[in-house]
């Protein structure tokens, strides 16, 4: 199968091989994952660093950490930031979208997904909103 047919088919939340793959990126802790993803964004300097709990509302992940940058190179940093910091604690990454370049990246790691945004696109989004009926932390002494 071609790359991007693999791609496409793993976003498709019925593919097996997808439900596959979040089996494998299962964490024992998606709390503490959570907690180590907003630790390494705020060492990149991101802003307003906030841990979405998902766990009653939601099969898909246990946690959301969602957070802004001021510009696309800070973006990019915070995503990487993130990224090298899961990895060097055992965690694999099922994928990421808009890495380079974008006003939005993506880290998914199963339980845990982790959302950098532009400020613009953060409150068009609003992720906090769509999940406003889930419990919301603030890290990093942001309100």
């Amino acid at each position: 199968m071609a790359k991007a047919e693999a791609h496409l088919a793993l976003s498709r939340l019925d593919d097996p091989r997808r439900q596959a793959a979040r089996e494998r990126t299962r964490t024992g802790d998606p709390e503490a994952t959570a907690r180590r993803a907003a630790a390494a964004a705020l060492e990149k300097k991101a802003e307003d660093v906030v841990l979405v709990d998902l766990r009653k509302h939601s099969s898909y992940a246990d946690f959301l950490v969602v957070c802004s940058g001021t510009n696309e190179r800070q973006l990019e940093a915070i995503a990487e930031g993130v990224a090298k910091s899961l990895r060097d604690s055992g965690e694999t990454p099922i994928g990421t979208e808009g890495a380079r370049g974008g006003r939005w990246v993506l880290l998914d790691f199963g339980d845990v997904v982790v959302h950098v945004f532009a400020e613009d696109e953060r409150a068009y989004y609003d992720l906090e909103g769509l999940w406003s009926d889930a419990p919301v932390e603030h890290v990093g002494g942001a309100a």
